[in-house]
């Protein structure tokens, strides 16, 4: 029962996760096609490094339907123990993408505007800045329902911490896209508006520059994040500390224990435990499945166990 209600929870988080890139999708498609609009009828490179930025952001929210689509394909002799980091190695090209094609798109663009600063153009001064407030509007209501997702699995921790620590990497991507694509709005509504009030089209520039930098260190942090789950993390503090207390109770002892996530609803356990030297096989036997079970209930993600049975030694020293 405990096992079902946790493998419930995992496929709730994994909904809420969707949820909020859907909303994120929707949101970030219809913004695109508002700022192209104004774009074309102004030539403000905010506007345009904005446009490119949703643009980004899109196909990043269809990058991590894929991979999470990806993987829940069944493990296979070639990948026997499944493919749950799919959604790692597809988070990790999010933050490629979110680097080159917002990132660096954002400050070529903010380079050319410097060197040929102009003013808006055409009678249509007012257009960006009603596409910028109804962006930030849709933006903040995307960023509202990825705080609420997040808030199921954050449980207490920070904000800092959260993105840091999750093990499922949509959220944090989404929140971490959803406050720079605000952030970006911001600077792009301060660069369009000096520009109006003052005539002088550097002020563009500098809005398409901060943007520019702001998705460059946004795609930085994603990529470490991302990174540090592709190479292996292991359990969170609290489910090392659960499975150690599951192979210790009933008498039970740790020589020592390492972990690791193969996705982030799954994880693998392998440890080494100490047997009694008057033990025989069926008994050694009978205690690891016993000790399986007690991981399995505490920490019921840990789906894949290796216990290696060792004779009880006099000290730590002789247990290595």
């Amino acid at each position: 029962m405990r096992l079902s209600r946790t493998l419930e929870g995992a496929t709730v988080a994994a909904h809420g996760g969707n949820k909020a890139i859907i909303a994120a999708l929707a949101a970030n498609l219809s913004i695109a096609a508002l700022k192209f609009v104004a774009y074309f009828l102004t030539r403000s490179s905010s506007m345009l490094a904005e446009a490119i930025h949703s643009v980004a952001d899109s196909g990043n929210q269809l990058l991590l339907l894929v991979g999470g689509k990806k993987s829940q394909r069944a493990a296979s002799p070639q990948h026997p123990f499944g493919y749950g980091r799919e959604r790692y190695i597809y988070a990790f090209i999010v933050s490629i993408v979110l680097f080159s094609v917002g990132g660096l798109f954002a400050l070529f663009e903010a380079w050319e505007k410097f060197r040929d600063p102009h003013a808006i153009e055409g009678g249509f001064w007012w257009v960006p800045l009603a596409v910028l407030v109804g962006a930030i509007l849709a933006e903040g209501f995307s960023f509202r329902t990825a705080i609420r997702e997040s808030n199921h699995s954050r449980g207490s921790q920070s904000w800092v911490k959260f993105v840091r620590s999750a093990k499922e990497p949509e959220l944090p991507v989404i929140l971490l896209e959803d406050f720079g694509a605000l952030l970006g709005l911001a600077f792009a509504l301060i660069g369009v508006g000096m520009t109006l009030l003052t005539g002088n089209g550097l002020w563009d520039a500098a809005g398409t520059a901060m943007i520019g930098l702001l998705l460059v260190a946004i795609a930085v942090v994603l990529a470490l994040e991302t990174k540090s789950l592709l190479v292996g993390e292991s359990a969170t503090r609290q489910d090392v500390e659960k499975i150690t207390a599951a192979i210790e109770s009933d008498g039970g002892r740790l020589i020592h224990l390492k972990t690791l996530h193969l996705g982030p609803e799954e994880l693998l356990v392998a440890a080494k435990i100490a047997v009694s030297r008057s033990s025989t096989g069926e008994q050694i036997a009978t205690e690891i499945d016993a000790t399986e079970a007690r991981i399995r209930a505490a920490v019921p993600i840990a789906r894949v166990i290796y216990l290696e049975p060792d004779l009880q030694r006099t000290s730590a020293l002789e247990d290595r």
